[in-house]
């Protein structure tokens, strides 16, 4: 069950502990800086983190451009006021583009980055509200664009690459 949202915002308190969660995970990272966690020597992670790290900011940022272009946000606006459901470009493989690339970005590459037990027990709760954040975003778009957006979560995941990109192969055959 996702818990209740303030009608007066899109954010919930639970964000708020997720977002706790990928800054003591960010792989610039405050524990790791200030040398509260010293992480394990294993250098054969850290150029698979270093890639996963890569793809996932790509994923972050590409909402701020992808949107503006192709979500019809009006000139001045931040590109989060679309005013049409976009279905293309990564959209058309998950529909979360930027909780996934925070995911990757933050969680899954931080204990590459970083090998510690601690960044893997952190990024467990980080991800579930995470993944939570995506199901108050997908009822929020929902009121937003109604059965348009339901019909697009049928047809592409919420944040899973994998099935989004056997799904899209799937429908390009």
């Amino acid at each position: 069950m996702i818990p209740a949202m303030n009608k007066s915002s899109r954010h919930h308190v639970l964000d708020y502990v997720a977002y706790l969660f990928m800054v003591l995970c960010f792989p610039l990272n405050p524990l790791v800086l200030l040398h509260v966690v010293e992480p394990y020597e294993i250098r054969q992670l850290f150029w698979p983190g270093a890639v996963i790290w890569l793809i996932g900011m790509v994923m972050v940022i590409y909402p701020f451009i992808y949107f503006k272009r192709k979500g019809g946000v009006h000139k001045g606006s931040a590109y989060v006021h679309t005013t049409k459901i976009v279905t293309g470009g990564l959209y058309g493989i998950v529909r979360h583009v930027q909780y996934t690339g925070g995911i990757l970005s933050i969680f899954i590459a931080t204990p590459l980055l970083y090998p510690h037990w601690i960044f893997v027990l952190l990024g467990i709760p980080g991800i579930w509200l995470t993944y939570l954040g995506t199901r108050r975003e997908d009822a929020f778009l929902v009121g937003k664009f109604g059965e348009d957006y339901r019909n697009y979560m049928k047809q592409v995941p919420g944040i899973n690459i994998l099935a989004g990109v056997l799904r899209k192969l799937k429908r390009q055959n």
